[in-house]
Formats: structure tokens, sequence, C-alpha cells
């Protein structure tokens, strides 16, 4: 009983301990004008329904030069103007690619050199200009991403894990074209890989990065993880808490964990789920707790300042990428799920 007692005193604890209590939304102005919108008792803009949730920031994906135009900077001015609007922090994921990029993908932007010298300077004034951009705008995101899970590098194949010089030197060049803009004040720039519960990814990425001599710890703010339940049994919270709490005891940053997201039902998983969340259930009410716990454990570690959970409110892809069919916290209909008011309790 004792033991219990702690263990709900910890828990309470986690309340409002987070800085960035988030959601990426990327999607929004897609789902819109296929014609969707979102209801809390009454139809609200999303922004208005993200506030009242209790999430205080929101994170959106850049793209260079996406076909269409989705995702790509005008589009992320006129959905942080909202977000600003409603009174939400912005975080900028900057892709540094025309589509997806993902431990997988890390396609240079059409056009851009393909010798390192040059791209180093493109990637720094495209950083420049996007940060200017928001400036000019009166737009001052949070938090700039230099890459998105660039675990296997950035901007390939020049940025790829064949040479980590490149990697760092991109990386310093990224930072720069940000720290150089107008914006005021300054974001904190993040870094980010994926699989956070894997202290041994986490330590050879940066440990081999750092020791380039281009890119210096000065260089970024925070470190940032991917964190998913639905990829390999290995991924447990204790997993994750064993690594944040390396990376917090060897480099000293803010940590977050810049997606994750849990199913509200799950029939066939092509993995096996960790260990450790087999008492939380595939449901809404499993969300609740899947996020609690979570931030529980990034707000238990030194230097931990934020949670995202990634694109609840796209309707048109419920599965996220994974094998679970519905991982949103709305319903198909736009009807919030009691889920995204968990962001009231962390």
């Amino acid at each position: 009983m004792r033991s219990f007692k702690i263990f709900t005193l910890l828990v309470a604890g986690v309340h409002c301990s987070l800085t960035y209590k988030g959601v990426d939304w990327s999607s929004l102005l897609i789902e819109e004008a296929a014609g969707y919108s979102y209801k809390s008792g009454t139809t609200q803009p999303l922004e208005t329904i993200l506030k009242s949730s209790g999430v205080n920031t929101v994170r959106q994906r850049v793209w260079v030069d996406p076909t269409g135009g989705n995702c790509n900077l005008d589009y992320n001015i006129k959905l942080a103007k909202r977000a600003k609007a409603a009174g939400l922090g912005v975080y900028l994921d900057l892709h540094l690619s025309d589509t997806w990029a993902d431990p997988g993908h890390q396609s240079t932007p059409s056009g851009w050199p393909s010798n390192i010298n040059d791209l180093s300077w493109a990637l720094y004034n495209h950083t420049l200009h996007v940060s200017n951009a928001f400036a000019a705008a009166s737009l001052t995101p949070s938090i700039i991403s230099i890459g998105n899970e660039i675990t296997a590098g950035l901007l390939w194949p020049l940025g790829s894990t064949s040479s980590y010089a490149n990697i760092a030197r991109l990386l310093q060049s990224a930072s720069a074209g940000i720290k150089n803009s107008s914006l005021s004040p300054q974001p904190k720039i993040m870094i980010h890989i994926d699989n956070g519960w894997k202290w041994d990814t986490q330590k050879y990425f940066y440990t081999t990065v750092l020791s380039q001599g281009t890119l210096s710890a000065s260089d970024f703010d925070i470190m940032g993880v991917s964190y998913y339940p639905f990829y390999g049994a290995q991924a447990t919270l204790a997993n994750l808490k064993s690594s944040l709490t390396k990376m917090a005891s060897t480099w000293g940053k803010e940590l977050v964990v810049a997606e994750t997201n849990w199913p509200v039902s799950c029939p066939s998983p092509s993995y096996a789920f960790p260990s450790d969340t087999a008492s939380i259930p595939k449901s809404v009410a499993g969300q609740t707790t899947w996020v609690k716990d979570v931030a529980g454990v990034v707000a238990g570690v030194k230097g931990g300042s934020g949670l995202f959970y990634w694109e609840p409110a796209w309707i048109q892809n419920a599965g996220l990428g994974s094998s679970c069919p519905d991982n949103l916290m709305v319903e198909q209909n736009g009807a919030v799920r009691a889920s995204l008011g968990v962001f009231n309790s962390i």
C-alpha cells in the first residue's frame, strides 16, 4: 500500500510540469478542404478545441516545395497564424525535403545542389528564409526542428550515415540559418531522431555527430525523440525512462517526446506491444493512460520538457501509418474523444 501511495503522489506531481503539451496538427487545412470539421458539443475551430483541452503548442511539418503546395511555407504560415490567434505556441518540424522525411526517406529537395559545400549553403539559406518569413508575419515559433527523424541522416545521399562529417556540417548550417534570422525571441532548436527508448541509438548518433568537430552542443537546445508502442516489444516505458535519463546525464539538453500515439483499436498488430503496456487498453481510456504515463516519464527526467501526440485529428488517415486502424483523438465525424482532454492533466 505504501508503494502505491508513493506512485500516486509521483503521478499527481506530473500535472503542469511539462513546458510543451502538444499535438501535431499539420493536416488540418487538408482536412478542412475535404469538408471535415471538429465538434466539442458544437462545431468549433480545431485550435479552439485544442486550447480548451489543455494543448499549449502545435507541431507543424514544413516541406520545401511539395507538389500541390500542402505543407509548404505559405501553408504553414496560414496555419501558424490560427495557432497564434488561439494562444497556442508553434513548433516547426522542418523535413528538409519536398515530401515525407523519416528514417527510411530523406530525399534532397528538387533542384538543390549535389556537392556538400553548395548543399550546406542552400540549407543555411532555407532555414534563414523560413525563419525570416515567420518573423515578417509576426510569428515566433517556440521550437524549430532541423530535420525529422534523422537517425539515418538527412538530405540523402550527401547527408547519409556514410558521412557523419557531412551530417554534422549540414546540421550546423541549418542551425546557423535560424540563429542568424530576424526571429526574436529566438526559438529553441531541436534535433529529432526516432526510437527514443533505445539508448544505443541515441548514444551512437549524438556521440558520432558531435565528435566531428563541426556541430557543437551550443548549436541546438533540445533532443527530440519519437516513441511509439506499436513497432516492437522493446519499446517499453522503462526503456524510455532509462534512455532519456542517460541522455540527460550525458548531454544536459532539454528532452521532448516529439511524436507518440496510442490506438483505440488494434485487433491485428504487426508487432507485439511492449510488456509494461499490457494493462493499458486499446481504447479512448487507454489513450489517456498512455499519454499520462509517457508524460510522467518525461517529467521525471532532468530536462524533460514536452510531449507531442502525432496527428490526433487526421480523420482521413486514422491508422497514422501503423497496423492499428485508429489512433485518433476524434471520431470519424469530427467529434472529440474524451482522451484529448488529457492535456489538461499533464
